[in-house]
């Protein structure tokens, strides 16, 4: 990034400038996600990040009490999140709101050298739109460590211009990197990328070998910091087997997901980036038939943000793509720079988003459910005393109706999908888990029909057949065409009886576990 912006940028009229653009972004972003504010059942991911969260604040140690491998800092965010009040739902979305608006404001002031201030401000919006159609409209990792990953990427770029200054530089960017993967793990690809990006350069300005290897260890120390710290943390309080087990080997005890369902998800995601990727196409054609050359920073930084997903390898939700969006947004503004009919361009394009975005959202929630079936189903599934059980469903179930946790693996997918089938997945065999919890009769089980297609077969038939001997349908809330929200309730010891003497054994069984309702739609 050039000095000159950054000059301007530190004189009053640039301080408001920028505050007036960071407002209108915040604005904007606001406009764009206000229907999802309201919505408790918003992302499964993101409703267990909120309930970790919560449940921090009462104790619970992630990796100790409640199993996942996602990294502590961001369950530390939903824990401050949940330490601002209220119920969480509606601060966890306006914290990421700002989160997105201040990650627009960077993606502005990157593009801003590059092409000009209508240009970078198109960029800026159409990061704040895109989102919403990749699963980003609440709080996803993403929406979070993407702002740390382009503050490190910004370092990054201006250590390359101003090599006198490049190992503090390079210091503040890995710091930014560790941070990020401090949020999610797949930060580290992009952050690589900066390091090398840092080596390269220093090799070119000094081309001292026994400095270089100095400066990368230095540099990948700092990168490092945030997860030694965590980790410390957690040997200080005897559950360091625990962490290092969740954040690092699970993962490899994981099944391959099906590699069509991988090629239906890969080639959804290339279909909602194509816009915007070939906007950076068109933008570096039309620099080189110009005799200009493009900055090689983004779209290194764009290919290293694509490699890094295609290694990671999991395309199930469009929300794995969210890391491209960032460099791409920031190589594609010289487009809106340089052609003839740009701004028209431009109109279409954020008019067009801003429908179609809004449609995802509605189509999302029609999907999913919204308030009004979330609190809905919350009201059947109410405990009187002891736990409910989410098998398959909301996790935000368990704090709308504030009950206690049954087990450590509280994320339905960890007990109830095929790819989570091994205990070297988990610490522990799923079925058997199932069994004990099963055992323990938890007064509500919530349940899904049809069933997940790629489930746990073993798993879901230890359920099936404690609902069918145990537990009667409470509620059934329809959410999309034909996706059920079953509620089901531990028998009472004398409902079966007399349902028995009144419509005689078979009948009553029948409609005491209710599976006459659902077993149609599985």
């Amino acid at each position: 990034m050039p000095n000159s912006f950054g000059a301007r940028l530190r004189t009053p009229q640039g301080l408001l400038a920028s505050g007036l653009i960071l407002f209108g972004l915040l604005a904007f972003a606001l406009l764009v996600r206000a229907r999802t504010l309201n919505n408790p059942v918003l992302g499964f991911d993101e409703q267990f990040y909120l309930l970790v969260g919560d449940r921090m604040l009462l104790g619970a140690v992630p990796y100790v009490d409640i199993f996942d491998r996602k990294p502590i800092g961001l369950f530390l965010i939903y824990a401050a999140i949940r330490g601002l009040g209220g119920e969480g739902f509606v601060e966890y979305k306006l914290v990421a709101c700002g989160f997105v608006a201040l990650t627009a404001f960077l993606i502005y002031r990157a593009a801003r050298p590059l092409s000009s201030s209508f240009a970078a401000g198109v960029a800026a919006c159409l990061y704040v739109l895109w989102l919403n159609f990749m699963g980003g409209e609440g709080g996803q990792a993403a929406v979070f460590y993407n702002l740390p990953v382009l503050m490190a990427a910004l370092l990054t770029w201006r250590a390359a211009r101003t090599l006198v200054r490049i190992v503090p530089l390079g210091c503040a960017a890995m710091l930014f990197v560790g941070i990020a993967i401090q949020i999610k793990y797949t930060a580290i690809f992009e952050g690589i990328f900066f390091g090398i990006a840092l080596l390269w350069s220093y090799h070119l300005s000094r081309r001292n070998l026994a400095a270089l290897i100095a400066y990368a260890l230095l540099w990948i120390g700092c990168a490092l910091l945030p997860t030694a710290l965590a980790a410390l943390a957690y040997w200080r309080i005897g559950a360091l087997q625990p962490f290092l087990f969740a954040n690092f080997a699970s993962i490899f005890g994981r099944t391959p997901d099906p590699f069509s369902a991988q090629m239906i998800g890969l080639a959804k995601l290339c279909g909602i980036l194509l816009p915007l990727l070939l906007l950076c196409a068109l933008s570096r054609r039309r620099r080189a038939s110009e005799g200009t050359p493009a900055p090689g920073f983004p779209f290194l930084w764009l290919g290293a943000a694509i490699l890094g997903v295609l290694l990671f390898g999991s395309f199930l939700s469009p929300q794995y793509g969210m890391p491209i969006l960032v460099p791409a947004c920031i190589a594609a503004a010289p487009f809106f720079a340089s052609y003839r009919h740009a701004r028209l361009v431009a109109a279409v394009m954020l008019a067009t988003a801003l429908i179609g975005s809004n449609i995802a959202l509605e189509r999302s929630e029609f999907g999913k459910g919204g308030r009004a079936q979330a609190l809905e189903i919350a009201q059947a599934a109410q405990p009187h005393h002891g736990c409910i059980y989410v098998y398959d469903g909301y996790p935000a179930l368990y704090m709308l109706t504030h009950s206690c946790l049954p087990t450590r693996w509280v994320f339905p997918g960890h007990l109830n999908t095929s790819d989570e089938s091994s205990g070297n997945a988990l610490g522990v065999d799923p079925a058997a888990e199932v069994r004990r919890i099963l055992a323990m009769q938890p007064e509500v089980i919530i349940d899904d029909a049809p069933a997940y297609e790629l489930g746990n077969p073993e798993t879901r038939a230890l359920v099936e057949t404690a609902l069918a001997r145990d537990y009667h349908l409470e509620k059934k809330v329809k959410t999309g065409t034909a996706r059920y929200r079953l509620v089901y309730r531990l028998n009472g010891p004398s409902q079966v009886g007399n349902l028995a003497r009144k419509l005689g054994s078979e009948d009553a069984q029948t409609l005491a576990h209710g599976r006459d309702e659902a077993v149609d739609h599985r």
